[in-house]
């Protein structure tokens, strides 16, 4: 199991597990699958059209043709920018492998490294039929595709061990414990739930430490001592989630 250590902006290095290289092809068949299905559909509604090519004295089916396969066209296209930059990195093949796009640099992609990674499918897997993909991330030392080295990202693998934890959304009677929570961004809480799947993957304590001390000095917060520094990460992120959830409403 081949890991790369990222560095959070917060100077907080976290250890993932690269996808594998079958792993990727097969979400790529996944997304193929898609878009077979997407064909049978456009081969069906084709066939509609040429039972009703006497109303339109073979033009209308022309038109059919044309449209639709200009619209199957589009979406094969840009299927991977759209999905990575609306699903956080995934398409609907990453997703069924619990894979996604992630940034070099410890923070969500930008969509213009998103479109880096997209624009360079030309080399990848156009120009080169598939084997610049495939060679580059067999001798890459972070498993990156052409389009990856250019836009500074990898793919990583999300799956966890059967006693990962998992946040929810707390009970509708929960009180929350630091109200000083909601000074925190969308991304100190991201940084904080991957700090909890590294410590389930790899036991590595010093990093729940490291980000508990700094949390407890940023929210200028104190925690009781009959608590470790892991469940101060859960009561802050179950406050979050509750601040948040509250505020939504």
């Amino acid at each position: 199991m081949q890991t790369i250590k990222i560095t959070t902006s917060q100077n907080i290095d976290i250890d993932y597990v690269l996808a594998d290289l079958g792993t990727r092809i097969v979400a790529r068949l996944v997304d193929y699958g898609v878009f077979m299905g997407l064909y049978l559909i456009i081969f069906i509604i084709l066939g509609v059209f040429a039972g009703l090519d006497n109303y339109y004295s073979g033009t209308g089916l022309f038109i059919g043709i044309f449209v639709i396969a200009g619209i199957w066209l589009l979406l094969y296209l840009f299927y991977d920018l759209v999905c990575e930059i609306f699903m956080n990195g995934q398409s609907l093949g990453k997703r069924a492998m619990k894979i996604k796009v992630i940034s070099l640099n410890g923070v969500r992609p930008t969509v213009g490294q998103y479109l880096l990674r997209w624009f360079f499918r030309i080399v990848d897997f156009g120009l080169t039929l598939g084997s610049g993909a495939l060679i580059c991330v067999i001798l890459s030392d972070k498993k990156q595709r052409i389009g990856d080295m250019v836009a500074g990202t990898t793919v990583v693998s999300l799956k966890a061990n059967v006693t990962e934890l998992v946040f929810g959304e707390p009970p509708a009677d929960y009180e929350p414990v630091y109200n000083e929570v909601t000074l925190l961004t969308d991304k100190d809480v991201v940084l904080i739930h991957d700090v909890i799947r590294n410590f389930n993957h790899t036991r590595n304590s010093s990093l729940v430490y490291k980000l508990a001390v700094q949390l407890k000095n940023y929210l200028k917060v104190n925690y009781p001592g009959d608590i470790n520094e892991y469940q101060f990460l859960e009561i802050v992120l179950n406050d979050y989630n509750s601040l948040i959830a509250k505020t939504v409403a």
